[in-house]
């Protein structure tokens, strides 16, 4: 547990870190991210048992396949790219100021803080961290208080694996949230609800704090007339049910031509049975975690019934001693105006809306707020085009889910309704990183030609 001034007592043992070494070398950087491989690597298992802890259960294959590959990739990617990212940028100079010369230099920003959620709470702790750790900064973690034994696990291992002036991790409840998010960092990274995400930035903004906000949304799957409903029924049900649905980038609803609906909810059918042959009983599939999520999840599903929408079971409730098992559950053509269409479902839940044609899904997604994925299944290239000019999301995908976020040289981050900024990569690297503007004169040079007493004729000779 930290109060605020413990917080600040940490931040300004880490500014004092990182003032005595403000551009730490390349070699130390990638030893840092060395680290935290192997912090990763050697205690996979002891992550996946903190998660199924904390979760209720947690499908092993789901935390390898979502919190410890991903992270290993970012970090191998990372470090074979750190030194070309790291090297001065030349910069174009104006035939004026000749020979001088134009540099870019990459500077670490300082401290860095991170604000983890429940879902994901390793990689999404961590993924950050590497960018911030790549670029020179020192880096401080305020884990998500919904995960207290995957959150003491990390700050164990920080602590075994790394200096406290390095990498440090700061438990806590809501209050330690508040008080790390008012702190003054160079730079506070939140992942989380808009509504959360909206307090993050006024407690920032206090400080001048720059933020990077990942939140979510709405994710629309979009089903064209072209495409082949198998595959699709099968990406978007991967998409949906990895970790009960509790995934920011998750499919939140699917747009159809109504035409092919009733195929569709029938190939779901069969894919759902296909991929969990035990139902909810099975190890493959994972918990909610919490009374809170249940409850609001109960509530967007019984309001949809009270307003004559069409619920499709694919499975049975499981009750757990932390979690619930709440089955992959359709929900035909919900109007608008319902709760379940007007928030982000953030579980198993999935609306399936029948629409006219390619058009009118295409004219839903561009007049809603943006949200951070947008899904698209279709091999038209005149489709693909429209979707890419026409509509705005954090990141797009054609014909199948999530898998842009773990492809490291792409920038994951949200627009409007979904957040601002971006990290991952070298996009990460900058999003970390002060680009220092650096202006070299010669000692011969013509500048001198410009200064005043100013003629005319001079002027227009120079073309001023």
């Amino acid at each position: 547990m930290a109060d605020a001034r413990a917080l600040q007592a940490r931040l300004d043992q880490q500014r004092h870190a990182f003032a005595a070494e403000p551009f730490p070398s390349a070699a130390t950087r990638r030893d840092r991210l060395a680290r935290l491989a192997s912090m990763t690597r050697h205690h996979r298992d002891e992550i996946s048992q903190a998660i199924r802890q904390d979760f209720g259960h947690r499908a092993e294959a789901e935390t390898r396949l979502a919190e410890v590959v991903p992270l290993l990739m970012a970090i191998r990617h990372t470090r074979r790219h750190l030194k070309r990212w790291m090297a001065p940028r030349r910069a174009a100079v104006p035939w004026r100021l000749l020979p001088g010369k134009a540099r870019i230099h990459r500077q670490p920003l300082g401290v860095v803080g991170i604000i983890a959620p429940s879902n994901y709470p390793w990689s999404l702790a961590l993924m950050p961290a590497v960018d911030a750790l790549a670029a020179g900064n020192r880096v401080m973690i305020k884990p998500s208080e919904q995960t207290p034994t995957t959150s003491a696990l990390l700050a164990r291992l920080v602590e075994r694996y790394f200096a406290s002036e390095e990498l440090h991790v700061a438990t806590g409840d809501a209050d330690t949230a508040r008080d790390f998010a008012a702190l003054p960092f160079d730079h506070l990274l939140f992942t989380g609800s808009p509504r959360v995400g909206r307090e993050v930035a006024r407690a920032a903004a206090a400080n001048l704090t720059p933020v990077t906000l990942e939140l979510g949304g709405k994710a629309p799957a979009i089903v064209a007339e072209d495409a082949d409903l198998a595959h699709a029924a099968r990406r978007i049900a991967f998409g949906k049910w990895l970790n009960a649905g509790r995934t920011c980038i998750a499919p939140d609803h699917v747009l159809v031509d109504a035409a092919r609906l009733p195929a569709f909810i029938e190939a779901i059918r069969a894919v759902v049975k296909e991929f969990y042959p035990q139902g909810t009983a099975g190890d493959d599939y994972s918990a909610v975690p919490g009374e809170a999520s249940r409850s609001r999840l109960e509530h967007l599903l019984d309001e949809a019934r009270d307003h004559g929408c069409r619920v499709i079971e694919l499975g049975e409730r499981l009750t757990l001693s932390h979690g619930t098992k709440l089955p992959p559950t359709l929900v035909v053509d919900p109007t608008a105006s319902l709760s379940i269409m007007q928030e982000e479902v953030f579980g198993p839940w999935l609306p399936v809306i029948g629409v006219r044609d390619f058009d009118a899904a295409l004219a839903r997604v561009a007049e809603g707020p943006c949200p951070l994925a947008l899904y698209a299944f279709t091999d038209d290239p005149t489709r693909r085009r429209r979707l890419l000019e026409q509509t705005r999301s954090g990141g797009m995908v054609f014909n199948d889910t999530l898998w842009h976020y773990v492809v490291p040289a792409l920038p994951f981050g949200g627009i409007g309704e979904s957040g601002m900024g971006a990290y991952q990569g070298e996009t990460g690297f900058l999003r970390f990183s002060h680009q220092r503007s650096v202006f070299l004169q010669a000692r011969r040079n013509a500048v001198g030609l410009l200064d005043p007493p100013w003629r005319r004729w001079w002027l227009r000779l120079l073309g001023l």
